[in-house]
């Protein structure tokens, strides 16, 4: 594996927290929705935040 540079392991870090952030947003609100079709568009939007920050943190293996 190549070298990180230390901005782009700040970078990542701040990218990986904001993506984590927004997960448990994400799943706050979907716990709290009445309507079916918001609870499912916050669960996939979860989702979608775990994807990335699991994306992401394969740079850091």
């Amino acid at each position: 594996m190549n070298q990180i540079s230390e901005l782009d392991l700040q970078n990542l870090r701040h990218l990986i927290g904001g993506f984590d952030t927004t997960h448990c947003k994400m799943e706050e609100y979907a716990s709290k929705a009445t309507d079916a079709q918001v609870k499912q568009f916050f669960q996939k939007s979860a989702q979608s935040a775990v994807d990335c920050k699991n994306q992401l943190m394969q740079y850091l293996q």
